[in-house]
Parts: structure tokens; sequence; C-alpha cells
């Protein structure tokens, strides 16, 4: 049965009254058929507007939220389709909705799901599928949502801790524009009924106002601009989205805590799958999206072919060279053993807590660099603007 949809309509009813209102159809075709059995002519129907629709991404935070809600649901001995209409808000309502529709005409929850790839992965139907299965969905959901709530929580620290610095260099540069257009005119006024010999370092600030003055507008055009470009660049061309994150993994410091944030997500959501019983071939296929990298995508791709042609996953991992000996060693350990989904997740717990401090040093050595780039910047323009002062004191 195909997913609902909730679709708006404007008509004439059979009294020749203008009517409006929603229903639920596949697709337009069927929604006027309605309408006409109803006694609705002359109608004009569109889809409702939804704060996400079908192949938009939703985000990571709201599809946790989802898993938790539905696992609470569940635990408490609602069920499925009811625990939709409960959970069935927010940005993901839509979507919900029609995975709802579908599970109430006997459709499985991991199959209704599987119908939103862009908000529900493989790995997540694999998972729930497995749930099913095994009928232990509500545990599962619970692990899925602990997962994601966990690489929610190291992504929000990394977040946050770039978030300073770049409120401090948007902060530098507004108090250098507001000084270039403003303040250093009046200086210039000062300077130029005095008829001293500016020094050089005045004289140039003197012509960055002059340059700001007359072409403030083009540079505030171009500044969005390249915002602008730089974001669809990102979000539509793959080729400029791996080069970028390729760079990041090559820029000191940060680059460290991005490869060990994908590590830490490759290892977690792998050690989910393997415990859920997910055959490792697939689990690695549906893994790699989960590092949020395209180098270690194509890793974790590179490492599925040769798992899948027989080869061990330790040996794999170690000869990619992307992956730290920390964690090639408790794989090792957990395909002796026997227990390779412990291993992932004491692998993927010591990377969160080494990206965590990573962090909070990072926020502790950019707080000071970052005051100092804002005296330089600041300070340079009233050293500049007061260095005249003292030929004038000559000149006088």
């Amino acid at each position: 049965m195909a997913a609902q949809t909730v679709f708006v309509w404007e008509g004439t009813d059979s009294a020749g009254r203008k009517a409006s209102g929603e229903l639920r159809a596949a697709e337009p075709r069927l929604a006027r058929a309605l309408l006409r059995r109803q006694g609705v002519v002359d109608a004009r129907v569109r889809r409702k507007r939804t704060a996400l629709r079908f192949g938009e991404r939703a985000k990571p935070a709201d599809i946790a939220l989802f898993s938790r809600q539905m696992a609470t649901m569940l635990r408490a001995g609602v069920n499925l389709v009811r625990a939709f209409d409960i959970v069935a808000s927010g940005a993901l309502a839509a979507i919900l909705q029609g995975v709802r529709d579908e599970v109430a005409a006997g459709s499985s929850l991991s199959r209704a799901l599987a119908r939103y790839p862009a908000q529900f992965n493989r790995l997540y139907c694999n998972l729930v599928e497995v749930g099913e299965q095994s009928g232990t969905l509500e545990a599962m959901l619970t692990r899925i949502a602990a997962d994601q709530e966990r690489a929610e929580a190291i992504k929000r620290k990394v977040k946050k801790a770039l978030t300073y610095p770049s409120l401090v260099v948007v902060a530098a540069v507004a108090v250098c524009a507001i000084l270039l257009v403003y303040v250093v005119p009046q200086f210039e006024t000062v300077f130029a009924g005095a008829g001293a010999q500016l020094p050089a370092f005045t004289r140039i600030v003197i012509r960055c106002s002059e340059l700001m003055q007359a072409w403030w507008w083009v540079l505030l055009v171009a500044m969005i601009g390249t915002s602008a470009g730089f974001v669809l660049m990102k979000r539509r061309s793959k080729a400029f989205a791996a080069r970028l994150d390729r760079v990041a993994l090559k820029v000191p410091v940060v680059g460290r805590i991005v490869e060990q944030a994908a590590v830490a997500r490759f290892a977690r959501t792998l050690g989910t799958a393997v415990a859920a019983g997910v055959p490792l071939v697939e689990a690695l296929a549906a893994v790699a999206e989960s590092t949020g990298n395209a180098v270690y995508m194509a890793a974790v791709r590179g490492v599925r072919e040769e798992v899948a042609a027989g080869r061990a996953l330790n040996h794999s991992l170690r000869d990619r060279g992307a992956f730290p000996g920390m964690v090639v060693q408790m794989v090792s350990i957990g395909e002796e053993s026997g227990s390779l989904d412990a291993m992932l997740n004491k692998a993927a717990e010591q990377l969160d807590s080494q990206v965590a401090d990573a962090v909070d040093n990072l926020t502790t050595l950019i707080e000071p660099l970052m005051m100092a780039v804002l005296g330089v910047l600041v300070g340079g323009l009233v050293i500049a603007m007061y260095l005249p002062v003292f030929q004038l004191g000559n000149v006088f």
C-alpha cells in the first residue's frame, strides 16, 4: 500500500458553495477522485506543506528523539500504530504519518521506514528488522537512541568549541569595519589640516579606509556570495565535500579531533550492528556513512570488500592506515575472543573520551589566541591613528 499524503483542497460543493479542507490520499489524482465522489467539483488539490518533505534529511537529533519516544511507548505496552499517533509530531510529522499508515496496513516497521531512506538509513532499518524478528524491538530502539545521543553529544561539544572563535572573528571584523568607516576618516581630516608627513603604516590604514567607504557594499556582497556559494557547493558537490573532508583531517589539532570522532562513530555503530546479529559484511556496507567523513567512508567500503573476500577485519583495518592502532588491536582481540561487539564499544568509549579531552584543550588554547588576534587587529588600527600624534607635536 502506498504511503498516504495530506492534501489541501478547495472547490465547490453540491450546493454551489465554496468549500475547502484536507484529506489523505496516495496521490493528487486519487484525492480529486475522492472529492468527486463527495460531490466536490472544480477541486484544486495541492500537497500540504510540512516542516520536512520526502527526500530531505532529518536532523540526527530528531531521529534519536523519535527512537527514544518509540522505545518508551513500546515499553509501556502501547501498540505500534497507537505509538505513532502519539509521537508523530514536529519535523518528522509527515514522514512518521506515512510510516504509521503503512504499518496499520500490515507492513513491517522496517519495510515502512525503508521507504524513507533520506531519514532512516540502511543501517537503521536493518537494526529495526533484527529487533522485529527477535522480539526485542523496544530494546533495539533504546540502543539506537543511546548511540545516536552519544554521537550528538560529542558533535555538540565540538560545535560549542568552534562557536567562540567564530564569534570573536565576526566581532573583530565588525569592529575593524566600524573603525575604518567612521573613526579613521575623522583622524584623516585632522592629519590633513596639520600638514605632517604620515607614517607608512598610517597611510596604509587610511587607504584601506577609503576603499572601505567606497566599496563596502561590494565587499559585503562578496562575503555573502562566497559564504552562500561555499555552503551550496558543499551540499551539492560530493567531490567538493570530499575535498573538504580530506583537508579537515590535515588541519593541526582539529584534524586529530575529526579523525577520532569519525573512528568513534564507526566503532560504535559497527558494534551495535554486530551485537544485533547483522552479518559483518552487511553491517560494514551500512556503517560507512555513519563516519561522517568521505575519507573514512571510502576506507570502510574498502574494508568491506576485503572482508567479503574472506580477510580478517583487523588485518584490513590495519592495512588501510586510517584507523588508530588501538582500534585495530581491540578488533583483533574481539575477533579472537568472539566478543567483537564489546571490543568495538570499548574502543568507541575510549575515543569519545579522547575527543572530549581534545576539545577541552582546544577551547583552552583558542580563547587566548582569539583575544590576541582581536587585540592585534583593533590595536593595530588604533596605533596607526596615534602614531602621527608624535609628529604633530614636532610640527607645533
